[in-house]
């Protein structure tokens, strides 16, 4: 008996940190009920009552916001640095290949089950604030354009906090042009981080170090000691994730003027929505990691727990990257030099959940106009919705904009997103839970088939792996990390 307990605490305390974060977003939940019948004042609660309850959240979200630029410059350059050319394209190739097949098969099932299910026939999908909807006028092909841009930033302190967009007005001379495609093309600097130009900008560094280690062994080493700082920093601010995500998920609850009534006008559409992401996430993932490393999905999963709460509660994929590198090594021990390489990548191009959600909302939406689309049309929404996921932004609900030139592909008015807005603050979620665990999985994939490649490179490097590499036989794996380190560069100094 004493055994058990032993065994059932050792369990309590190896997975404290997921079971009170799952715990906070089910208190959450049950706040945001419970206030709801007992209003502040009046009916409802006022904007300013809701922003008390959600600055606990808010304060948690901005801290984890503020580690993504630190996080992915010092994790990718390090990573990459340590590889060799030659492995650095293969992992790549790997995981890029992944998350575009993974994208397909999504969007493909959402269009399978939209069409099947038919949720916007002869039902009123109840409108909206139009309002609410993004109004920026774009184009397919700008906004595609605009993606590939941001690629290449022109200033890199700049990517840090902007990123650019072709803004389209129409002309002086003719200021009632109603087709947006003669109209003047401008560009602008939107805020927000250029995360995809920031990814771009480190791995090239990342390569350019990776050749030259040798000679700059010492550049290296500084990556990867401000990559162990950050992801030090990151272990404190997750264990504050079980009281942020209890109240930014109360605090979303309360904003909701009529929860039945949202739910009531779009249900069907919902269920179609949450059902194909949840069963695309832990079915058709679950079964492609399976048959690719022949490992328990189910294990993976739980022990992805601490990511899956986080990115519920936070709806932000990016702010969720830290706590999922943390779980991957720590509790999944895959190689950081590929999690650190990969997730980053896949926070930034792999949105699965996006991507089905892109696709089944555009349809639902022209099932709800009576509009009939013809195959050509189905497949330019595919196309559409693969391309719009890719470029959304990994923040919460950036997929509502991106939703603009999906609609755009069919014809339909950017206003149209009004009709689907009430319930997106939820369905972002789901989402962002599904591309969090697609990125993990992708990972976890990728660094299957690069273990024996891994292996060689550590040989031929003299201990560089080592020097991301978290001892897991040390009891103190900060320590061992930190040791393990300076010998691996010490080593090395000595042999130049």
């Amino acid at each position: 008996m004493q055994f058990k307990w032993t065994s059932v605490w050792g369990f309590v305390r190896r997975n404290l940190l997921t079971t009170l974060t799952i715990l906070g977003v089910i208190v959450g939940i049950a706040l945001g009920l419970g206030l709801r019948a007992v209003p502040a004042e009046g009916d409802s609660w006022s904007q300013r009552d809701v922003t008390y309850i959600n600055y606990v959240g808010d304060l948690f979200l901005r801290t984890l916001k503020a580690l993504i630029l630190p996080l992915i410059v010092s994790s990718l350059i390090a990573a990459v640095g340590s590889l060799d050319l030659s492995l650095s394209k293969k992992i790549g190739g790997r995981a890029v290949l992944y998350y575009l097949a993974t994208t397909v098969l999504a969007v493909i099932l959402g269009i399978v089950l939209v069409v099947t299910i038919e949720p916007g026939s002869d039902r009123d999908g109840g409108e909206a604030n139009a309002s609410d909807a993004p109004q920026r006028n774009v184009t397919t092909v700008d906004t595609l354009l605009d993606l590939v841009r941001n690629m290449f930033p022109p200033n890199l302190v700049q990517a840090c906090t902007q990123q650019y967009q072709t803004v389209l007005k129409p002309p002086a001379s003719k200021p009632d042009e109603t087709d947006i495609y003669r109209w003047t093309i401008t560009g602008a600097y939107a805020d927000g981080m250029n995360i995809l130009g920031l990814v771009v900008a480190s791995i090239v560094f990342g390569v350019a170090l990776g050749a030259t280690k040798r000679e700059n062994a010492l550049v290296l080493q500084f990556f990867q000691q401000l990559s162990h700082i950050v992801m030090k920093v990151t272990g404190w601010v997750i264990w504050l994730s079980p009281v942020g995500v209890t109240f930014l998920i109360a605090a979303k609850i309360l904003e909701i003027e009529d929860l039945g009534d949202v739910f009531g006008k779009l249900g069907l559409y919902f269920a179609v929505v949450a059902g194909g992401i949840l069963f695309h996430g832990f079915v058709v993932l679950s079964l492609l990691f399976f048959l690719f490393t022949r490992n328990n999905p189910l294990k993976f999963i739980a022990n992805m727990g601490q990511a899956l709460a986080t990115a519920f509660g936070t709806s932000s994929s990016s702010a969720t990257l830290p706590v999922t590198m943390q779980c991957l090594e720590e509790k999944n021990n895959i190689d950081p030099r590929v999690s650190r390489f990969v997730l980053p990548i896949g926070a930034t191009i792999n949105m699965d959940g996006t991507a089905l959600y892109e696709a089944v909302a555009a349809i639902f939406i022209a099932q709800l106009r009576g509009l009939s689309l013809s195959f050509g049309n189905v497949l330019a929404i595919s196309i559409t919705a693969t391309a719009a996921s890719i470029g959304a932004a990994g923040i919460p609900q950036a997929g509502l904009v991106t939703l603009v030139m999906v609609l755009d592909t069919v014809g339909l008015p950017a206003e149209d997103v009004s009709l689907i807005i009430a319930v997106d603050w939820l369905l972002d979620r789901f989402r962002t839970l599904v591309n969090v665990l697609g990125d993990s999985f992708g990972a976890a994939i990728v660094y299957h088939y690069s273990k024996a490649e891994l292996q060689n490179t550590k040989s031929l490097d003299g201990g560089l792996s080592g020097a991301t590499h978290l001892s897991q036989d040390s009891s103190d794996p900060e320590l061992a990390y930190h040791t393990d380190t300076i010998l691996a560069n010490d080593d090395k100094n000595i042999r130049l």
